[in-house]
Parts: C-alpha cells; sequence; structure tokens
C-alpha cells in the first residue's frame, strides 16, 4: 500500500493552519502532515513547532505557493519513493476521514494522475474547469462582455458531474490528491510563478504526458474562499500577480503568439484601470 502525505502551504496563518492540522490529525489514512512555511513574518514558524507529529519545513524565504508545494512533495518522495500526496491551503475543512479514503480509491482507474473534490465555498461551488485556448482567453478579459463567455468557456455543464467520476482538464489549486509517480514524470509544478495559474500549468504538463484529471463527485470539501490571499495581499496587487501569472502561462504553455500578447497585454492594463477606478 502506497503511503500518504498531506502537504499544507503556510503563509502569515498559523491559526487556520493549526485548525486544518486539528481537523486531520486522527486520520488513520494519513501517513505524514507537513507543513510548508513560506517565510511567514508573524509568530507562525514558532506556533507550529510547538504542534506533535508533523513535520515542519520552513522556508528561508518567500518562495511562492508553486515551490512551496515541490518543497513539501519533493520531502514525501525523498521519503517515502511512490506515494499519493493531497496538496493543501491551510483554510480548508474535511468533514470526516472517509472522504480522503475515497479520492484515494480513485487511482484504481487507469491512468489517473490527479483527482479533486467537490469544493464548496462561500460563494458556491466549484468542481472543474476546461483549459480554453488563447483566443478564448482575450475574450473572457474584454471587459463588459468578458462575463457572457467566461461561463461557458470555462466550465462543463451540471450534467456532467452526474457520474461518480468526471474528467476535466484541472481542477482547482487549493485541494487536490496528485500521484507521485505522475508528478515525478512531468518534472513537478513550474516554479517560475509566485501565486495563481498553478492550476492551469499543472494541467498542460499533466495533459502533455497523457495523464489524466478527474473529479470524484462523491466528496465534498469545504474551502473559506481566498481567505489568507485576501489577508495578506491587497486587491490591486493581487490583480497584478494574477495577471504576471496568466502572462508566464500564455506564453510558455498555450501557445501564444506576438500579436496575442500585446493583445492581452492591452486588455490587461484595461481593466487594471477599471479597477482602480471603482476602487475611488
Amino acid at each position: 500500500m502506497k503511503k500518504i502525505g498531506f502537504i499544507i502551504i503556510n503563509y502569515n496563518d498559523y491559526k487556520t493552519t493549526k485548525k486544518l492540522i486539528d481537523n486531520i490529525k486522527n486520520y488513520k489514512v494519513i501517513d505524514e502532515i507537513v507543513v510548508v512555511d513560506n517565510k511567514s513574518t508573524d509568530k507562525s514558524v514558532l506556533e507550529l513547532k510547538k504542534i506533535n507529529n508533523i513535520t515542519l519545513i520552513a522556508n528561508e524565504e518567500n518562495y511562492g505557493f508553486a515551490k512551496a508545494i515541490n518543497i513539501g512533495c519533493k520531502y514525501l518522495i525523498d521519503k517515502y519513493k511512490d506515494c499519493y500526496i493531497f496538496v493543501s491551503n491551510s483554510d480548508i475543512r474535511i468533514e470526516e476521514e472517509n472522504d480522503l479514503k475515497e479520492l484515494v480509491k480513485t487511482f484504481k482507474v487507469k491512468d489517473i494522475a490527479l483527482v479533486g473534490p467537490i469544493i464548496k465555498e462561500p460563494d458556491g461551488v466549484v468542481r472543474g474547469w476546461k483549459l480554453t485556448s488563447v483566443n478564448e482567453d482575450i475574450l473572457m478579459n474584454i471587459p463588459l462582455i468578458n462575463r457572457i463567455y467566461r461561463n461557458k468557456l470555462l466550465n462543463y455543464k451540471d450534467s456532467y458531474y452526474k457520474t461518480l467520476l468526471s474528467y476535466v482538464d484541472m481542477v482547482k489549486g487549493c485541494f487536490f490528491l496528485i500521484d507521485s509517480k505522475a508528478l515525478e514524470k512531468i518534472n513537478y509544478l513550474d516554479e517560475n510563478t509566485f501565486l495563481y495559474y498553478e492550476e492551469n500549468i499543472l494541467a498542460k504538463k499533466l495533459k502533455v504526458k497523457k495523464y489524466k484529471t478527474v473529479i470524484n463527485n462523491k466528496v465534498t470539501i469545504y474551502h473559506d474562499h481566498a481567505k489568507t490571499i485576501s489577508k495578506n495581499v491587497n486587491n490591486i496587487n493581487r490583480y497584478k500577480i494574477t495577471k504576471e501569472s496568466f502572462m508566464y502561462y500564455e506564453k510558455n504553455y498555450n501557445d501564444a503568439n506576438s500579436l496575442q500578447i500585446f493583445i492581452l497585454k492591452i486588455l490587461n492594463n484595461i481593466n487594471l484601470i477599471v479597477k482602480k477606478i471603482r476602487k475611488k
């Protein structure tokens, strides 16, 4: 039986992280809980060191989300070689241990590399998303008309999730389960993004290697949406960070040409101006 690790990424949010640890610490399905602290500026490391039966990795600087995940995953793979790895934000709530067991069972199906649950957030339910072309991304970034296209281009219909497993292009990065062998074969997450678009890049890398991503519709996990990020990054800066990652993704993974990049840059600037005006 493969070992199972559970990675939590912490940044200036030890109270929420401790809450999740308390939630899962008695789950026998988990062999090891690993907390990766991304150079918190509060007393996170001191407080997390007080918790028994976890492995704390305190990064020497804030490497961003993708690299923090890789650090935790590489630790588990070095230790267990072949394992399943849960990757989680700190602001996640799991109802019962059987939810995690059910997600692990999904790997009985051939060629599945990544499993996501239904994610319940305060403002709705998130399942899987479709990967979109550059031209579709341009449409979704045009002010005023973007809302018309976003749902149609990104989301699968509700009827798509009536079966136990639904094959999707990508899942939400706040909580998922991945096979370590697949992660090694795609050379881990791309560390060139600091925050955001990890899901898109991971989805592209898995697709190139012909791995499958699924939603297990039997499992619902609860996410206090963007609590940690909102606490540490204001709205305008969050938008800028998002678009930096977005442009990196478009150039390096979505085959955007120079004209498409130019159009996207213009649209990014227009949307930033709109956000600043609304803020005022």
